[in-house]
Parts: C-alpha cells; structure tokens; sequence
C-alpha cells in the first residue's frame, strides 16, 4: 500500500484556506486543516467525503503553545509533513496613513500573525516537512508586500508584514534548497474573502479558482522536468512579481 502524503494548511476556517484544503484532498493528500474556530458545515462534508484524510487541527499561529501541540499531533499522525502551506493571516486597518494616528497594538498583532506565526510554523515543522517525500513550504504572500510595485499610502500592518514574510521566505530558501527543499511565494490574487470583516464580493477569483491556479503552480514545482532554482515571488497565474 502506497505511503499517504500529508499536508497541513493554516487559516483553513473559509475561504482560500478551506479551498486549499479542498484542492489537496483532491489529489490525493491527506490533509492537517488548520482551524482558528470550531469547525463549520464545510469542514463536516468534507469529513463525509474523505474520511480518514482530513483531520480538523485546532491552531492559532500567534500561539507558540498551540502551534508545538498541532506540531505533536502532526508528528505522532503522519511521521512526515510533504507541504505546509502558511495561509493564515489577519489585515489589519487600511485607511491610515502616516498622517493619522496609527495603532501600533494592532501592528504589533498583523506581524504576530502574518510573519512570526508564519516563521513559528515553519520553524517547528522545518524537520517533518524535510523528512518527507515532497519538501514544500508555500507561503501565501501579496501583491501588497512589493517593494516594487507598491502604490498604496497605507495599508501599513498588511504591506510590511507581507514584505517581511517574502524576505523570510528568500532566508528559509536559502537555507532549505542546497537540502532538497522547496520554498514558495504566491500572491492569490484579488480573491473574494471575508478578510475584511465581511466578504469582498469585488474579488476577481473564487476562493476556488485561487486555489486551483496556485495548486496547479505546486503541481509544476514538484515535478521531476521542473528546471527553476531560484525563489521569486509569483502571482496566481505564475506571473513574477517584482520584490
């Protein structure tokens, strides 16, 4: 019987997360979702779906305690972790500027989740994830975090922090490539969540269709005629983005 490959999604409660998760199961994974809150209908016709592929993870990436404890039941679960996918992440205001009077409480809570959670689960599952047969940490970054291509005056707490999450991304590349590992950076697109307190039906993508344009790009980085070494931050469409 052929081993059963694993990944784990964070932020999967709804939208693009919850469509990764989908995606995966799909094509055969078996599937740690990550889950900030109690699990909803979808998460339960899932179950129906794939029983005994998808297991329901409570994880709060802001929290070192729940990360080792998903970390814990990862490890005793699966053994390995083929893909983790870093999707969670929070907004944070976007109308302020420099010029107002800006929250650094809640800077201080985007950057606890959008970077150093990210970095938290990647640092604690790094091991599992390079004892596995496919060696992929994807981290869902933006448009919003180039350099580049910046043109907004605010959106300070998502902006920095999704730039700080492409240079943690280049360091772990660094560092995991020369091992056999693989580090990816993916904007989703302007995508119809609920990130802004409500669902932002002006988004061009289903949470769907984001999910299985950057599926198809994982699809061709772990395939054996993949030729790149490098890392970049891509769009949905695989279209690079300047840092």
């Amino acid at each position: 019987m052929e081993q059963q490959h694993w990944a784990l999604v964070s932020g999967a409660d709804r939208g693009l997360g919850l469509a990764l998760v989908k995606g995966l199961l799909e094509r055969g994974y078996g599937v740690f979702a990550g889950l900030l809150q109690e699990k909803g209908g979808a998460h339960e016709e899932l179950e129906r779906a794939f029983a005994g592929r998808i297991r329901l993870l409570p994880l709060d990436i802001a929290s070192a305690a729940s990360v080792e404890q998903a970390y814990q039941r990862v490890r005793e679960e699966a053994g390995s972790l083929d893909m983790l996918i870093n999707n969670a992440a929070i907004l944070g205001n976007i109308t302020a500027t420099v010029e107002d009077e800006l929250d650094f409480a809640e800077l201080e809570r985007v950057f606890g989740v959008n970077v150093l959670g990210s970095l938290r689960m990647s640092n604690r599952f790094v091991s599992l994830v390079m004892g596995s047969r496919d060696k992929l940490i994807l981290n869902i970054s933006s448009e919003a975090g180039s350099i580049g291509d910046c043109w907004r005056n605010a959106w300070y707490a998502y902006c920095m922090s999704k730039a700080a999450l492409n240079m943690q991304s280049k360091l772990m590349h660094n560092q995991l490539a020369p091992k056999g590992g693989r580090v990816m950076v993916v904007h989703p697109g302007h995508v119809q969540t609920y990130m802004q307190g409500k669902l932002d039906m002006a988004g061009k993508l289903t949470p769907d269709e984001s999910a299985g344009h950057i599926l198809g790009l994982v699809d061709k980085r772990l395939s054996p005629d993949y030729a790149g070494e490098n890392i970049g931050l891509v769009d949905y469409a695989g279209r690079e983005l300047p840092w």
